[in-house]
This record gives structure tokens, C-alpha cells and sequence, in this order.
């Protein structure tokens, strides 16, 4: 039970997907990294932007404050299927007339999560099935994330990231804020705390990283969410995932 509060989650998902990443052979190599949310920890990690200890550190004070944040100021999220980014934030200017609401993530194309106010998601889902969404779901989470909603815990999430020294990475991060690969230290730690109340733009970032050369991407960590996500986006590209020992071993084949 105490695995589906945030302040857990996070820190035992990094673990399990740098876990994982820590396993692969040195003949495993790669030209750019990118991570969803809590996975852009693992992406820095992989590229040899923090230590491992560095980024749990930083996750554990992330995930503590978040979930604060969403007990403090209650808000949802919800996904809105099949609907164009400029009619949803045609949708999420006039739900703002009833509270805080913004999109959250622009997971793949008729893939958005919106997050904020009860109220205003709430009416920017039905909004949205009005513009012609085909769905809107509401989702079982406990916080408003990538909303205003988490402003509190950006402050705590700044606090811990200026304890930290972030190296110039190994190769490109492509960062969640906006869509872009750097190796700039500066510039990944800067996006981390962005990161926290802004929209993820993960289709942008798969975009970006097929245009400059990315033709297989693997997951690495838990779930094939991220597979999906990157075939909705992209059908030309591969895909794989690593999410266990096995997969590890089947590396070579």
C-alpha cells in the first residue's frame, strides 16, 4: 500500500531503473538520453550528469515535497484522448475561467494529461469531449503534478538541486521543458527545477531526438509505457525495453 504514495514511488522506481542501467554491459552504448518526468534522474544518471546517491537524494526530497504539495492544495489530473494540441489549449484557456488547470504532458500525438484544480479539470474534460475529444479520464494520482499546484515543491526541490554538482553530460539529455537535447550542466540542472510544475513535452523531446539520428530507442526501468508512447509518435523507429535480468542478457541477441 504505502508503494502507491508518491514520496515511495519515486525513489524505488529511480532505484530499479539505475539498477538496471548499472547492469548493462560496457558494450551497451548510446548517443542521447531522455526520461519522462521522474525518469529524466535516470537519463541524467545514465549520462553521467550525477552519481546515483546525488539523484536519489534529490528524488526522495522531490517525491517528499510533491506529495506535500498535493495534500496541501488538492488537485487532479486527467487524460484527454484523440484531441488536437490546439484544441485542447483552445479547452484549457477557457477552463481557466474556473481555476487553475494546464496541460501537463503532450505524451504522443491524441495523447494529453492535463492537471490543476479539481473544478477546472473537471470542466476543461467535458470541454474537451465537446471539442471532440473521443475520452477524458480522470487519473487515480495525489497531487496536481506539472501544475502551479507543485510550487511549493519547487522550492524544496531547489533547495536540495543547489547541494548537488551536475557534471557536463556524456551525451545529449533531451530535456522534458523543452524538447531539447544539452550537455550544458547549468542548463539540465536549471530544466530540473522547470521540470517540476511545467508541462513534460515528450513527444517534442522523441521529435527532436529522430531528427538529429535516433532510429531505436530503449526503455530502461519498469512497464513499456514509454515503448508505446514512442511508437504512437514515431512508427519508423525501434524499440526495446529492459526491465529485468533476462532482457539484460538478451541484449546481444
Amino acid at each position: 500500500e504505502a508503494l502507491t504514495e508518491t514520496k515511495v514511488t519515486q525513489p524505488a522506481i529511480f532505484t530499479a531503473s539505475a539498477a538496471l542501467f548499472s547492469l548493462l554491459p560496457k558494450t551497451f552504448t548510446f548517443d542521447m538520453t531522455a526520461g519522462h518526468s521522474l525518469g529524466e534522474f535516470t537519463a541524467l544518471f545514465a549520462a553521467g550528469v550525477m552519481s546515483f546517491e546525488d539523484a536519489l537524494k534529490i528524488v526522495k526530497v522531490r517525491a517528499e515535497a510533491m506529495q506535500i504539495a498535493g495534500e496541501e492544495k488538492a488537485g487532479t489530473m486527467a487524460a484527454i484522448i484523440n484531441l488536437s494540441r490546439e484544441d485542447m489549449q483552445l479547452v484549457i484557456k477557457h477552463s481557466q475561467l474556473k481555476g487553475i488547470v494546464q496541460t501537463a504532458n503532450f505524451n504522443a500525438p491524441g495523447q494529453i494529461v492535463i492537471s490543476g484544480e479539481k473544478e477546472a479539470v473537471k470542466y476543461a474534460m467535458e470541454a474537451a469531449k465537446t471539442a471532440g475529444a473521443k475520452k477524458a479520464l480522470e487519473l487515480s494520482v495525489s497531487g496536481a503534478f506539472h501544475s502551479p499546484l507543485m510550487e511549493s515543491a519547487k522550492d524544496a526541490l531547489k533547495r536540495v538541486i543547489r547541494t548537488v554538482e551536475f557534471k557536463t553530460a556524456k551525451v545529449p539529455v533531451y530535456c522534458n521543458v523543452d524538447g531539447l537535447g544539452t550537455t550544458d550542466p547549468k542548463k539540465l540542472e536549471e530544466n530540473l527545477i522547470l521540470q517540476i510544475d511545467s508541462p513534460v513535452l515528450w513527444e517534442d523531446s522523441v521529435n527532436q531526438m529522430v531528427s538529429d539520428g535516433a532510429t531505436e530507442f530503449v526503455e530502461i526501468g519498469p512497464g513499456r509505457v514509454l515503448q508505446g508512447l514512442v511508437k504512437r509518435i514515431n512508427r519508423e523507429v525501434a524499440v526495446r525495453g529492459i526491465s529485468n535480468l533476462a532482457e539484460i542478457k538478451g541484449l546481444g541477441a
